[in-house]
C-alpha cells in the first residue's frame, strides 16, 4: 500500500512501538505488528491490533497506572 503521509514509500509488514496517553497515564506497547512505510516510517495498524491496544490502555487507566510498558503478544 502507498503511504498516505509521504505518498512516496510503500508500507510493508514490520514492528513498531506504540505510545498511548490519557491524562496522567502513559502506556507503551513494544513489538506491535504494523504496516510501516519504508520511506518515512509512518505506520498503519489493523483494526484487530488497534482494538487490543486500546483495551490495554483502558485497563491501565482503570488501574490508575502512571506508566505501563508491555510487549505485544499475539
Amino acid at each position: 500500500m502507498k503511504c498516505l503521509l509521504c505518498k512516496q514509500g510503500e508500507a510493508r509488514p514490520g514492528r513498531v512501538t506504540v505510545t498511548l496517553q490519557r491524562g496522567e497515564t502513559t502506556v507503551i506497547i513494544k513489538d506491535v505488528p504494523a504496516d510501516v512505510c519504508e520511506n518515512c516510517g509512518e505506520y498503519y495498524l489493523s483494526d484487530t491490533v488497534t482494538e487490543r491496544l486500546l483495551a490495554k490502555g483502558e485497563e491501565a487507566v482503570k488501574n490508575g497506572a502512571e506508566v505501563e510498558i508491555f510487549r505485544y503478544a499475539a
